[in-house]
């Protein structure tokens, strides 16, 4: 490559594309949703096996939250994607992040609903 090529390519906003091992901005904010995602379906799974042992609802709103803010963020990435996978967009990463925080937020739901039959069955019990 000569030096004018790569001056004549900056002065016409012409981009590299990225590698396929690099870590641009869109792969980064697709593996941090992700990773909260991940995060959430933990929580949510947790929470859903424990709920009828302790009734707190911690782990279920925790879930909840995870699993919206992973949502959110994969779909932030996908929206702001320009190009389709191998781009360095993130956009596998964003449709990913969008499916585990789903993932997340039905199972905090599904141990809400739990947490409150159990806390009904409970009630029903004392009277």
């Amino acid at each position: 490559m000569s030096v004018l090529f790569v001056l004549d390519a900056a002065v016409a906003g012409v981009h590299a594309p990225a590698g396929a091992y690099d870590l641009t901005s869109g792969r980064l904010w697709s593996l941090v949703a992700a990773l909260v995602g991940v995060a959430g379906v933990v929580a949510g799974a947790l929470a859903l096996v424990r709920a009828s042992r302790r009734p707190w609802r911690t782990g279920a709103v925790a879930a909840l939250v995870a699993g919206l803010a992973g949502a959110v963020g994969g779909g932030l990435v996908v929206v702001a994607a320009e190009g389709g996978p191998g781009t360095g967009y993130g956009i596998v990463g964003g449709y990913i992040a969008l499916v585990v925080g789903v993932a997340a937020m039905a199972l905090g739901w599904l141990a809400l609903a739990r947490l409150r039959r159990v806390g009904a069955g409970e009630t029903a019990a004392r009277r």
